[in-house]
């Protein structure tokens, strides 16, 4: 963590536990994590190893590190959180183990920030004891989802309950068997003059009648299981009115607050992601010869090396400034800054994996190595969360702001 966002005592001995859980327990692992992934129908069931280090976590007090503002996690303030982050990020595996992964995290802010008493005993507990996961129902096949206002996803009130109609897809965690609670947005009021009053969003347990995961998406040939990403169908799902999370047409203002950390999250996973692929690219380049010379000596490799440094240290930089102004100024303020590491960190990611991959040749695009999963992981998150484009436009118009009279 560069000098100039200096980590408070606390943050650094968690900085160093978890950096040494890492080297103990994760990286060493990592193989045998991905030969327990079942084949078949058994394929989205916990993974036995995955759920002994969860436990050795918890145990070691490195869980649930994120949730700012709040005396269920660490206590962390995002730019604390941030290195923390990013050592997570070096593994596909590692935010589950310690509690701290998508979309659980932004679910579970979403129940402190505006769930009730009754939606965090039944939900909120169990997601922060990693007893149960969950699923967050947004995107559609159906619409250009960037703009969220064109969901069509149906919430109508009938009598004490609401009636649930829609097609989802790409909901993360829904295939997993221990995914036992989705929020879904969907509209409550289709007609209203204001667009973004329209959208609400209500808890469904996934037992609920009506309630089918039809396939899951792989992405670029990798299903993620036992986490997926999935289409869902809701066929008149009826739940409690109560479900629905704090009242008709705030479900935007609900996006917004969870999205905002969710989005920070990726990001510095992503720059977590883009350190070990330039720390493997380094190593794999130093042990090979070609042409009578290491091929790290070759000026082409030479330069692509400090290009990877200097995007990963600018994109760091740009993320801990977006830390650093949620926690003083708020997410609504600090929403450009948001915006750009949004497009900022998928971008460097993605350059810096694929260069790694260049430098191992063959073995780069197989799973010797995690960089092709990791590549395709990287690539989702310029899409996820929102496009590149809508936030280059959202940036630009802020930007532009500044100078109208």
């Amino acid at each position: 963590m560069t000098a100039i966002f200096e980590m408070s005592p606390r943050a650094r001995d968690l900085h160093e536990r978890v950096t040494a859980f890492m080297d103990a327990y994760i990286y060493p692992n990592e193989k045998a994590l991905s030969a327990q992934v079942a084949e078949g129908p058994t394929r989205w069931k916990p993974v036995p190893l995955l759920e002994e280090l969860k436990a050795k976590a918890k145990q070691a007090g490195l869980w649930n590190l994120f949730l700012p503002e709040s005396d269920l996690g660490a206590g962390l303030t995002n730019l604390e959180y941030a290195p923390l982050c990013e050592i997570m990020g070096r593994s596909h595996w590692a935010p589950e183990v310690f509690n701290c992964s998508a979309p659980d995290t932004g679910n579970m802010e979403v129940l402190v920030r505006y769930g009730t008493e009754e939606h965090k005993e039944r939900w909120l507990k169990p997601l922060l004891a990693g007893e149960i996961r969950s699923a967050f129902a947004m995107t559609e096949p159906e619409v250009a989802s960037s703009d969220a206002t064109n969901i069509a996803t149906r919430i109508i009130r009938d009598g004490d309950d609401y009636v649930i109609n829609g097609r989802k897809w790409w909901i993360s965690g829904a295939s997993d068997t221990r995914c036992k609670i989705m929020i879904v947005m969907g509209k409550t009021d289709p007609d209203g003059t204001d667009r973004h009053r329209q959208q609400s969003m209500i808890l469904v347990p996934t037992d609920t009648p009506g309630v089918t995961v039809k396939r899951p998406l792989p992405v670029f040939g990798y299903d993620d299981a036992p986490h997926g990403h999935s289409e869902v169908l809701f066929e008149n799902v009826r739940v409690p009115a109560s479900n629905l999370l704090l009242g008709e047409g705030r479900g935007f203002e609900i996006a917004q607050g969870r999205l905002g950390p969710g989005r920070i999250h990726h990001c510095m996973r992503l720059i977590g992601a883009s350190e070990r692929a330039l720390e493997l690219m380094c190593q794999r380049l130093s042990s090979r010869v070609a042409f009578g010379k290491p091929v790290a000596a070759q000026s082409i490799w030479l330069e692509r090396i400090a290009d990877a440094r200097i995007a990963i240290d600018q994109a760091r930089l740009l993320t801990l400034q977006a830390a650093h102004m949620m926690d003083t100024v708020g997410n609504k303020v600090a929403k450009s800054q948001i915006a750009m590491i949004k497009v900022v960190a998928p971008n460097v990611a993605c350059q810096v994996i694929d260069m790694a991959i260049q430098a191992h040749g063959g073995g780069g695009v197989c799973d010797d190595f995690p960089l092709a999963w990791a590549y395709a992981s990287a690539r989702t998150l310029r899409i996820a969360d929102g496009p590149d484009e809508v936030h280059r436009n959202q940036i630009g118009k802020m930007e532009l702001g500044k100078y109208r009279g």
